[in-house]
């Protein structure tokens, strides 16, 4: 049986009549993967889940961004796409939900550009379009085309919940 989260339907309903109602997209692949990252982003381990090499949790862009490349800190080309999806989705959640906080996980003194970074970190995950990530790549192409558009429809989900997201 799936593993179904009480708060699932709450945010699908949300996301699905803000991309629809204020934005015009009527996408169902897109809303799923938005209410699929707030229920995953709901929990602090998830936001924070690239570890460095020594088991650490990487809490800043700055250091995901480093553990992301084959040319430092990643060790395969799917680590690559694992952490650059993952600061595209972090990007987008801290962009769209909480854009007051994002500037605290940007890196010791940079503080990046949210939808420039999450767009090439989708850009980058979405050019793995082989097997067993050639059915995501799509998607993920059109975050990173879109990105700006789908922080601002997170952050008018964010007002549409309320005080929930607050």
């Amino acid at each position: 049986m799936e593993n179904v989260h009480p708060i699932r339907d709450l945010f699908a309903n949300a996301v699905h009549k803000t991309l629809l109602r204020e934005l015009g997209f009527n996408d169902e692949q897109v809303e799923t993967y938005l209410t699929e990252l707030l229920v995953k982003f709901m929990h602090q381990d998830q936001l924070f889940s690239i570890r460095d090499v020594f088991g650490r949790r990487v809490q800043s862009v700055t250091e995901m961004l480093a553990e992301g490349d084959v040319r430092l800190n990643a060790t395969s080309f799917e680590r690559e796409r694992e952490v650059h999806k993952h600061v595209g989705d972090f990007m987008l959640f801290w962009g769209g939900m909480f854009p007051e906080n994002l500037a605290q996980h940007g890196g010791h003194k940079a503080i990046l550009d949210c939808e420039k970074q999450g767009s090439e970190s989708y850009l980058i995950a979405s050019s793995f379009d082989h097997q067993p990530f050639n059915l995501e790549a799509p998607l993920l192409c059109k975050l990173s085309q879109e990105f700006p558009a789908y922080r601002f429809g997170l952050n008018l989900v964010r007002d549409s919940l309320g005080g929930l997201a607050a």
